[in-house]
């Protein structure tokens, strides 16, 4: 990526390391990325941590009671998205897999599933589920899928390039890339600034607008298909902020900003997070 100057903003790693963080703005392709990065070497230190929840099964507190409740309730519309993209073989890589309770919901459906998750804690408690997660993508070089999904992951992985070119060698012709992230342009993000949850610096290097994402994937031989909101992130993620911002919950004004953010978003198509799908260019 392109190095470029301009500080959008400061804030800090409330999960770890209580580090403050730079997001620089590069305003050719609409990004904001974070600053410093951690070395790859660096980089699993700061997910070492009971408060990182997508590499757990915890339901604990309210935050995982939560967490859990919705990526639950979300496992059905994941599973009717990638539906429209099925073929006869219905193979998919999940990247970033976590815990795989995604992969292990739609293999009950009659996909074929592979995935990929780096975090050996995860991919432990994922092998209870009968799942056999790969470290990285190595192992896939001779395969191809008819579908590719990350589920809030794509912010996490360092050498974009290269990851994406990969992405695209992986997908049988006309395959379907499926990508959720966070939106920096939500009112959520933009009522929370430096504590909205989801910049989560450093594990989010990168951080994306609906133009951002758009122009960096054409770029890569993709041609976007469509875009979903994810109507359930702006209250976790107010939840969150809210107590980043204020030491504490405030569960009635994190409801208000969600609420808030999903009913402005109707309007300016901003939402918390969005669902992007991209097609392989022939």
């Amino acid at each position: 990526m392109e190095k470029t100057t301009e500080v959008y903003l400061s804030c800090k790693d409330y999960t770890v390391s209580q580090q403050e963080f730079q997001l620089v703005w590069n305003a050719e392709k609409d990004i904001l990325i974070t600053h410093p990065q951690p070395s790859l070497e660096e980089l699993p230190s700061y997910y070492k941590s009971e408060d990182y929840i997508s590499h757990t099964d915890s339901s604990k507190s309210l935050f995982d009671k939560a967490y859990q409740s919705v990526k639950k309730m979300m496992l059905a519309q994941k599973l009717k998205l990638i539906n429209s993209f099925a073929t006869e073989e219905k193979t998919i890589l999940d990247i970033g897999a976590g815990t795989g309770d995604f992969l292990q919901y739609i293999s009950k459906h009659n996909w074929k599933v592979s995935g990929v998750e780096p975090n050996e804690k995860a991919r432990n408690l994922a092998k209870s589920k009968n799942l056999n997660l790969l470290r990285d993508l190595s192992s896939f070089n001779n395969e191809k899928f008819d579908v590719i999904t990350l589920w809030h992951v794509l912010e996490h992985i360092p050498n974009l390039k290269e990851q994406i070119e990969q992405f695209h060698h992986l997908l049988k012709p006309n395959g379907v890339l499926v990508i959720a992230v966070p939106n920096f342009e939500s009112y959520d993000a933009k009522y929370y600034k430096e504590y909205w949850a989801a910049y989560d610096v450093p594990r989010h290097l990168w951080h994306f607008s609906k133009q951002g994402i758009k122009s960096l994937f054409t770029k890569y031989n993709f041609v976007q298909k469509s875009i979903h909101p994810l109507w359930f992130d702006s209250f976790y993620v107010s939840l969150l902020s809210e107590k980043y911002k204020n030491k504490s919950p405030n569960y009635f004004k994190a409801f208000k900003v969600g609420l808030k953010s999903n009913f402005k978003a109707k309007t300016t198509q901003n939402y918390s997070s969005h669902i992007y799908t991209f097609q392989k260019a022939k």
